[in-house]
């Protein structure tokens, strides 16, 4: 198994497969024996994530559609791994015949080569955004898990392109094909991003994303904060770029008058601390932000060196999403879901 491909402790998920390869999928442990598994719930998450659902988005057509190869009967979760699979359908691996030798700019190919001495050129291999397929599947049933918890994840687009979504509407979120909040803001960013691939580029975005019912108590004092927890699970995503809770790096612009949330009866009349203090939830919404850098992949000519260290240029033709960030929010929410289910099983075992 290749290292750091499993992540979690109690509800732990295993990715696997290239983006070029027969599948992708996940190896789900950690689920309570008699949880409902509805394939049709993990299939609807996966939709979001799906490549060619709009023009802002590959061309690529994948309908993803997952299968359950291992640990439910009947429809329940029998307490053992639960396989899901995805298989590739239009993996195109001859578009790459012509680059397999160069070090794109912006992408994992020289760093895999260092530390592996070998690397799947097609497609990027694990360094894919196909990987998260397995990640979307295993956070469909961490999200389910949550709901009858009453814990809510809503993530969205907050910024693309120097263009703020400011006022939120989370049912318009779905409304629009770049995951805003906002309506009007959504239009904009989709001329923005059009523009763009027109133009043989691509732009970056940041996605907020707010957690909602999560109790006081979650997360571990020191090594395990919920917030650190977090951070390695979204900062895992291919393309992100930096976290931030809360007001955030505006803190540094604050005193600590301003920044602490202070207490009444009813409780924090401000949420600076985005509903983590000392690395353990307050009871708050949980509030975080995420960048995405601009799409690596552009037809535009860049510098780089080939394997032999030669000095050429690359063009990097194909079929790839001139912005990340709007099929990336399900896979925000996904990484989410999974770090509060195990945080909570975590806080179970500790009261047993």
């Amino acid at each position: 198994m290749m290292p750091g491909s499993t992540f979690g402790d109690l509800f732990k998920i295993t990715t696997y497969g290239e983006s070029h390869g027969g599948a992708v999928g996940v190896i789900v442990d950690g689920v309570t024996p008699g949880t409902d598994i509805i394939l049709s719930e993990i299939q609807t998450e996966l939709d979001r994530r799906k490549p060619g659902q709009s023009e802002v988005t590959t061309p690529r057509s994948e309908n993803d559609i997952v299968e359950i190869q291992s640990g439910v009967f009947n429809g329940k979760a029998t307490g053992t791994p639960i396989m899901l699979l995805v298989h590739n359908k239009d993996a195109q691996s001859s578009a790459y015949d012509d680059i397999k030798d160069l070090y794109r700019p912006g992408h994992a190919d020289w760093s895999f080569d260092k530390k592996f001495g070998i690397r799947d050129y097609c497609g990027s291999g694990r360094a894919s955004g196909r990987e998260t397929i397995g990640r979307v599947a295993a956070g469909a049933i961490a999200k389910k898990l949550l709901l009858e918890k009453g814990i809510k994840i809503t993530a969205y687009t907050k910024e693309a392109a120097g263009i703020e979504c400011k006022d939120i509407d989370f049912d318009e979120i779905e409304k629009n094909i770049v995951r805003s909040g906002d309506a009007q803001t959504a239009k904009k960013i989709i001329n923005k991003i059009i523009e763009a691939r027109d133009n043989k580029n691509s732009i970056g975005g940041i996605v907020e994303c707010v957690i909602s019912g999560a109790p006081a108590g979650l997360g571990d004092p020191v090594f395990d904060k919920l917030d650190a927890y977090l951070a390695k699970a979204i900062i895992s995503i291919g393309a992100t770029k930096g976290i931030e809770f809360g007001k955030g790096f505006e803190v540094a612009k604050m005193t600590g008058k301003e920044n602490n949330d202070e207490m009444d009866k009813n409780g924090f009349l401000s949420n600076n601390a985005g509903g983590i203090l000392g690395g353990i939830s307050t009871g708050a919404d949980i509030v975080f932000r995420t960048v995405f850098k601009p799409t690596s992949s552009i037809a535009l000519p860049q510098k780089t060196i080939n394997k032999d260290g030669e000095e050429v240029i690359c063009i990097t033709e194909g079929r790839h999403d001139p912005s990340i960030f709007p099929r990336a929010i399900p896979v925000v929410e996904a990484m989410a879901a999974i770090v509060l289910i195990d945080c909570i099983k975590k806080q179970a075992a500790l009261h047993e």
